[in-house]
C-alpha cells in the first residue's frame, strides 16, 4: 500500500512540507519545465515519486530534470514529449506513457496558455486556449485512464483558474471564437471547461466505483510565465505592484495542486485554491467554484462535444 495512506493528519496550515512520502508512485505532470508545473514536479520527486515531465520543449525539459536532480540527487525523473496543441502528439505521448508506466498514480493536467493576444489555432484547428487548456488535457486523460483505474488512490488533478468566473461561458455555437475573438473570453471558456470536465469525470468515476478520483485546483495570483501575454499596458504599469504586493511565488502557487494530488484527506470532486482574501494568495484549502461550473447539463454537453472533437472516449 502506498505510504500516503498511512500518514499523520495534515495541519490546518497546509504546505508542501505536508506532502506525504510518494515512494512507489508514478506522477505525470504536464507543462513541468517551468512555473507551477516545475514546482509541483520538484516537490513530488523530492518526496520519492517517479515523476514524468510531459513537455513540449525537450531542451527545456532536460534543464528542468537537471534542476530537480541537483536539488534531490536521488530523484527519479524522466521526460515525455507532449504537445497539447496536437492531438497526434497527445496520442503518441499517451501510447508511450501507457507502455512505460503500467501503473499511473497521478496525472496532473497543469500546462496551459493564458491571454493569447490574437486568435491562434492549434494544429487541429481549435482556438488555442480552448484547444490547449481543455481539449488537449481531455484527450490525454481519456487515453491514460486505463492505467489509472486499477490503482488505489490514483488521482487526476486539473489546474483551473479564478478566470473561470471572468466573462466565462461555453460558446457552443462558436467554440473556436471565429466570429469575435477576445483573449479574456477565450481564457475564461477554457478554465471553465477544466472545471466542468473535472466534475463530470468525478461523477463518472464515482458511478463506476473506481478507486480513481478527479479533483481541480487553482493557484490564485501566482507569479509565473503565464503572465507574459497580459495586455502590454497592464503588464508594464502593474508588474511591480503585481510581483511585490499581489502575486505569490510559484512555490506557493503550486500548493493547491499538490494538496489536491497528495493530501490523504482530499476527496473526489473537490476544488483547491489559496485560502486568503479573494483566493489570490495563501495556503490551500477547499474552495467554491462558480454556480455555472456545477451545471450538470452543461458538464454533460461539454463532455459529449469534447469526445466528438478529439475522437477520444473514456472507459467510464
Amino acid at each position: 500500500m502506498p505510504a500516503m495512506s498511512m500518514l499523520k493528519p495534515m495541519s490546518s496550515r497546509w504546505t508542501a512540507a505536508d506532502v506525504p512520502d510518494q515512494t512507489g508512485r508514478v506522477a505525470i505532470v504536464t507543462g513541468a519545465n517551468s512555473g507551477l508545473g516545475f514546482d509541483t514536479a520538484a516537490v513530488l520527486a523530492a518526496k520519492g515519486a517517479h515523476v514524468v515531465l510531459a513537455v513540449r520543449n525537450l531542451d527545456k525539459g532536460n534543464e528542468a530534470v537537471d534542476r530537480i536532480k541537483k536539488a534531490s540527487p536521488n530523484a527519479v525523473v524522466t521526460l515525455q514529449e507532449l504537445d497539447l496543441t496536437s492531438l497526434d502528439s497527445v496520442r503518441k505521448a499517451a501510447d508511450a506513457l501507457r507502455a512505460s508506466n503500467p501503473r499511473i498514480d497521478l496525472l496532473i493536467n497543469n500546462a496551459g496558455v493564458m491571454y493569447v493576444p490574437t486568435r491562434e489555432i492549434t494544429k487541429d484547428g481549435f482556438e488555442m486556449q480552448f484547444g490547449t487548456n481543455h481539449l488537449g488535457h481531455f484527450a490525454l486523460t481519456g487515453q491514460l485512464l486505463d492505467n489509472m483505474l486499477p490503482v488505489e488512490g490514483s488521482r487526476v488533478v486539473t489546474v483551473s483558474s479564478v478566470g473561470h468566473r471572468i466573462r466565462a461561458k461555453i460558446h457552443f455555437d462558436d467554440l473556436n471564437l471565429d466570429r469575435n475573438y477576445n483573449r479574456v473570453v477565450s481564457y475564461g471558456q477554457s478554465k471553465l471547461s477544466n472545471l466542468l470536465f473535472t466534475y463530470e469525470l468525478a461523477r463518472r468515476l464515482k458511478a463506476k466505483g473506481a478507486p480513481t478520483t478527479a479533483l481541480a485546483a487553482h493557484p490564485g495570483a501566482a507569479d509565473t510565465e503565464l503572465l507574459r501575454n497580459m495586455p502590454g499596458g497592464i503588464r508594464q504599469v502593474s508588474q511591480f505592484v503585481w510581483t511585490h504586493f499581489v502575486a505569490q511565488n510559484a512555490d506557493m502557487g503550486a500548493e493547491p495542486t499538490l494538496r489536491a494530488a497528495a493530501d490523504p484527506s482530499a476527496r473526489n470532486g473537490e476544488y483547491y485554491g489559496p485560502g486568503g482574501i479573494g483566493e489570490q494568495k495563501g495556503h490551500p484549502k477547499v474552495v467554491e467554484s462558480s454556480a455555472q461550473s456545477h451545471d450538470e447539463e452543461l458538464q454533460r454537453r461539454l463532455w459529449t462535444v469534447s469526445e466528438e472533437l478529439t475522437g477520444v472516449t473514456f472507459p467510464v
